[in-house]
């Protein structure tokens, strides 16, 4: 009986323990274990290789901490909720995929960051995921409007944003995750956005979504697409004909009606081609995917090269297939050349080739920074004709490392309008010594195998505008209508006066200033009479710069003058900045830098006053100019009037010796050396008000203040002489200003730094200027101090002191003691 109850016993016992075994193959299994927590419990999920840590779980009396900073997409859930279960594994790899996401496509997996680093995803864009259980944390949900589950909230910075009220499907979170990351960093997500996994996955691609593919590789929808692009075509032609048409130009009428006529017939006979294309349109979209993987993925240097050549012979295969055909349409050249303006009739004939002949490919097809080397560099670069943006860098810099999301963005920009490249100077160094890089980054625009530095601010803005004047540098030809609308936007224009006995060698000594004028002027040129009258142009060629429509000409003695490159474009740099530029930090060296600064605070809060204050400085700008001009002309009359004097006087004496003295004088004064050094610039009183408030102690909010700047002397002026504070009335300026940059100003002055910091820079100043009378006084105030120092009466009582300092080793006290005593 007893080995029977042991049987039983044994059977039990076994059946009990093998009970939990089944529960653990699946959480659902046991609806009692919260979803949520058995996530929590596992250290780390691995997702496309890579480690990814648990998803955060809000505490919630962390909440608001938790939340303060940067963007947090929240779930509250319940982990007894059906919906909220079967949404988890849906949440968990949404954040995976996000989490484990590189925000700057095209780069290598060697080049990646650590995803704890700036550049992260969550890094770059400071995007997190988190979820809360409102089962244990009720309060908190309640306090945030939670009255179902599950909810998602968005927060900025603990500031609730929204509540996500879209689909429930993975492609539906991705697609609102997409729009809040595109509102981060506007341009950095990829227009068709990304491919998702599917909820559970461990792996998953991330580039662009399935549908983007269908009109390549189906046929049917490649038809589709191409008919809706010939028929928004079509609709373009048809309106610049009616346009055209309505103003009397009958033959460019025609020439757009033929055109469109083409368009329509392409239109109808199209679906054909597109079927036949089909094929090649899948393989060409295979070959670009190919070459995407390969510049994300390749991590040796000869995959670089591979792509290089592949981007320099294959730019015609990245245009649009819809496009070829358009391409194989004959242009008659004689009616071509009907209808081309007078401008172009004339580049062709003075340079030989018309602009739009300058560059066949399309630029940046793929939108992406080229890595280049130094043979791709020769070929791409250098003996080219295209343009390009292209940044040196090494890869170990902190500041090159800052500036790769921004550039990548840039060239995103800037797909189809520049090439945008870059270049390792660590694997091309002889490439970069060539290029002069002294520091890193370093950036250059090249164009024609010239080059200018880019010396502006790294944000993707500046990059982006400066990027967007230089696809624009071009000297443009104007007639007078055009040169007034452009009046409007531009506040300084150069204008350069030609006719029809101007040679191709000036014009080619024209194209070179192109780059250097980028983001600072516009430069044109023209040979309308219109243009010439008001100007006064009576030789040609001629140029001048027009400032708000007053002009300043470049003196040229002979035509070699206007051929000297380095000449007229040290002409140029004194003259391109407005008559009252914005003071910026890229400018303010060059503002505020050995000249007085008329420097209005100004604040845009209020637009019309805005508006009056800038148009005040202006008024006071060209007052002062002509007041300038008025004294010059008179100097110099008067220098005139004193030689001419002399050669009187010499011919009165029959003096020959003093007579060819006299003519000898050479009346060598400019306008510029008799001006006083004055410019006039603005600030913003709102975006600059700590740095005001510190070195000024001026508060725009109390009121816009014109201060009169000492940048070299470290000292400004910022009341009248009734003692009134300067506003910016010409009035008030005009009134201060003569008695400030008289010699000695005849107002006090402020110091911008403290009392020590003054009188040390006093000294060294005083040094700077008088080198000589410094020296003599060193030399002396070296004797003389020692003089002093020897004679002083406290100086003698310590050193009579000092002498009962020596060690007596004989005597009662000394410290032999009685050395002649005698001892038995």
């Amino acid at each position: 009986m007893r080995p029977a109850l042991l049987a039983w016993a044994l059977a039990a016992l076994s059946v009990v323990s093998a009970g939990p075994v089944p529960a653990a193959k699946g959480a659902d299994a046991v609806p009692e274990i919260p979803l949520e927590a058995a996530a929590d419990a596992q250290d780390y999920t691995v997702f496309n290789g890579i480690k990814v840590p648990p998803l955060k779980e809000i505490q919630g009396d962390e909440f608001d901490e938790a939340i303060q900073d940067g963007y947090w997409w929240v779930k509250f859930y319940s982990p007894y909720c059906g919906h909220c279960k079967a949404i988890a594994p849906l949440w968990q790899t949404l954040y995976e995929f996000y989490y484990t996401s590189d925000p700057l496509e095209g780069r290598t997996t060697a080049d990646r960051p650590d995803l704890s680093s700036a550049n992260s995803f969550h890094g770059f864009y400071n995007f997190h995921f988190a979820s809360l259980n409102c089962v244990a944390f009720g309060d908190v949900c309640k306090a945030q409007g939670v009255k179902a589950w599950p909810t998602f909230l968005l927060f900025k910075d603990g500031v609730l944003v929204e509540k996500y009220s879209g689909g429930k499907k993975m492609e539906d979170f991705s697609s609102y995750v997409e729009e809040v990351l595109e509102r981060i960093k506007p341009g950095s997500r990829p227009r068709e956005g990304v491919r998702v996994p599917k909820p559970g996955a461990t792996k998953g691609y991330g580039g662009p979504p399935l549908n983007s593919q269908a009109k390549d590789k189906d046929a049917v929808a490649g038809v589709a697409a191409g008919e809706k692009h010939n028929d928004k075509v079509a609709q373009e032609k048809d309106k610049a004909a009616k346009e055209r048409d309505a103003q009397g130009d009958t033959e460019a009428a025609e020439k757009d009606t033929e055109k469109v006529t083409k368009e329509k017939d392409y239109r109808g006979g199209g679906a054909e081609a597109a079927l036949a294309a089909a094929p090649a349109a899948a393989e060409k979209y295979a070959d670009s995917v190919a070459k995407e993987k390969d510049y994300a993925g390749g991590e040796k240097a000869k995959d670089k090269v591979a792509q290089e050549k592949d981007y320099a012979g294959g730019a015609e295969a990245a245009a649009p297939a819809q496009a070829e055909p358009r391409k194989a349409q004959a242009v008659d050249p004689e009616a071509e050349s009907k209808t081309t303006s007078a401008v172009l009739s004339f580049e062709t004939a003075r340079n030989g080739k018309p602009n739009a002949a300058k560059q066949q490919s399309t630029p940046n097809p793929q939108g992406l920074s080229v890595p280049l080397t130094a043979e791709s560099f020769q070929k791409l670069v250098t003996n080219s004709q295209d343009s390009w943006f292209i940044k040196f860098y090494v890869p170990w810099c902190g500041h090159c490392q800052n500036l790769a999301p921004t550039w990548a963005q840039m060239a995103r920009e800037m797909e189809g309008k520049l090439n945008i490249g870059e270049v390792n100077c660590d694997e091309s160094p002889r490439l970069c010594k060539d290029a002069k890089v002294s520091g890193y980054p370093t950036i250059y625009f090249f164009r024609g195998g010239e080059r200018v530095e880019y010396n502006g601010l790294r944000g993707l803005g500046d990059l982006i505008s400066f990027a967007d004047k230089a696809v624009d540098s071009d000297v443009k030809y104007v007639d007078a209508d055009a040169f007034k609308e452009m009046e409007e936007t531009e506040e300084v224009i150069f204008v350069y006066f030609f006719d029809h006995a101007t040679t191709s060698e000036d014009f080619a000594a024209l194209d070179r200033l192109t780059l250097s004028l980028i983001g600072h002027a516009k430069i044109v040129k023209t040979d309308s009479q219109a243009l010439a009258n008001r100007f006064r142009i009576s030789t040609w060629p001629r140029l001048l710069v027009s400032r708000d429509g007053r002009p300043s000409y470049y003196n040229a003695l002979a035509p070699k003058d206007m051929r000297d490159f380095r000449k007229v474009l040290t002409w140029m740099q004194s003259v391109w900045r407005p008559l009252v530029p914005e003071l910026t930090a890229s400018n303010a060296k060059d503002i505020m830098t050995g000249k007085y600064v008329v420097l209005g605070i100004l604040s845009r809060k209020s637009p019309d006053e805005f508006i009056q204050s800038r148009r005040e400085l202006k008024n006071a700008a060209l007052e002062w100019m002509d007041k300038q001009t008025q004294l010059f002309q008179l100097e110099r009359q008067e220098l005139r009037d004193s030689k001419q004097l002399r050669i009187e006087e010499a011919e009165d004496r029959n003096d020959q010796r003093a007579l060819r003295q006299a003519k000898s004088i050479v009346i060598s004064i400019t306008e510029d050396d008799f001006r006083k050094g004055v410019n006039f610039a603005w600030v913003d009183g709102v975006f600059w008000e700590r740095w005001l408030r510190s070195t000024y102690g001026i508060d725009v909010s109390k009121g816009e203040r014109v201060i009169i700047n000492d940048e070299d002397n470290r000292r400004y002026w910022d009341r009248t002489d009734s003692g009134a504070f300067i506003v910016p009335s010409r009035t008030s300026i005009l009134e201060t200003l003569p008695r400030v940059v008289s010699h000695p100003p005849r107002l006090a002055a402020k110091s911008t730094i403290g009392t020590f910091e003054n009188i040390i820079f006093r000294i060294r100043n005083f040094g700077t200027y008088h080198p000589y009378l410094s020296l003599g006084i060193l030399i002396l105030l070296v004797p003389g101090l020692f003089y002093v120092l020897r004679n002083s009466p406290t100086i003698k009582k310590s050193l009579s002191r000092s002498s009962s300092g020596y060690f007596k080793l004989d005597g009662k006290d000394g410290l032999l003691g009685v050395a002649n005593g005698k001892a038995d």
